[in-house]
């Protein structure tokens, strides 16, 4: 038998085997290109076993990560956007928010409510960066804003997890950006009540949403290696004309520079909330 038959044949069973192996068992991680069992995966919070790469989690798993299941108590669930500017453009806004609903099985990119966090009342808000990029728009604000005033009446603390890469939501014009200004004020108020706030970063959390209410938090967590800052790099590049540091926006560099309080990873981050909510009660 020749080398060449030897080689046809190696090869024609490695296909068969693959085409054996169902599909959706396994992922490949973004950062090492490790291939991990899609159970193992979501066992571990989705975070890479080989390099601690943190996977991007749904506003969902976010929800079943930090509160005590059975308790919580969604707010707002069926407000939904309009499209007040009739936007135009490649594809209308009336398709993205409806192709976005599809995928995601959200109303928006936003999931608000009330549970209990070790036993401990915590008003949260996750926002969702699959839907539109977790941007936020006029229900996004809106629900936020709600959110923060039932923490403020109920004196209880308030938890918002942003991935939000999208930032305000340009679909809705300068309706969108008023909800910096609305979340801000609430939040103010909720500091005047002396209430806790504590702002949580992960990647990617940018533009509109850092600039409001995720850099306002009382106590400011991040996910090791998450992207935050106002606009990316690469347009920060362009602009100064210069070359940014090394880590530039990551988590650890904003840590150095003073801009956050502690970074945390996703396996200690229900324990970390527990701690300062009981430290400042």
């Amino acid at each position: 038998m020749s080398p060449f038959e030897t080689r046809a044949k190696v090869s024609t069973i490695r296909i068969l085997r693959r085409r054996d192996i169902p599909e959706g068992l396994w992922t490949k991680c973004d950062e090492c290109g490790e291939i991990i069992y899609n159970k193992t995966l979501e066992e571990d919070f989705k975070v890479c076993p080989k390099c601690d790469y943190h996977f991007t989690l749904s506003a969902h798993e976010r929800v079943a990560q930090l509160i005590d299941e059975g308790t919580f108590k969604e707010m707002d669930r069926h407000m939904v956007a309009s499209d007040p500017i009739k936007f135009k453009g490649p594809k209308s806004y009336v398709s993205k928010l409806k192709e976005d609903r599809e995928a995601t099985g959200l109303l928006d990119a936003v999931i608000t409510g009330e549970g209990l966090l070790s036993g401990k009342r915590l008003a949260l808000g996750v926002t969702d960066s699959r839907f539109i990029m977790g941007s936020m728009g006029s229900v996004v604000g809106e629900k936020l804003t709600r959110l923060i005033e039932f923490a403020t009446e109920e004196k209880i603390s308030l938890a918002i997890v942003s991935g939000s890469g999208g930032g305000a939501r340009m679909y809705e014009g300068m309706l969108s950006l008023m909800q910096m200004a609305k979340t801000s004020q609430a939040l103010a108020r909720h500091h005047e009540a002396r209430q806790l706030f504590i702002s949580v970063l992960t990647n990617p959390t940018m533009a509109g949403v850092m600039a409001s209410f995720a850099s306002l938090g009382d106590v400011i967590l991040a996910e090791p290696r998450a992207l935050i800052g106002f606009t990316g790099p690469r347009v920060i590049e362009q602009t100064i004309r210069q070359k940014l540091p090394a880590g530039f926006q990551t988590s650890e560099f904003l840590l150095e520079h003073g801009m956050i309080d502690r970074i945390v990873h996703r396996r200690q981050l229900k324990s970390a909330l527990l701690q300062f909510i009981e430290f400042f009660k």
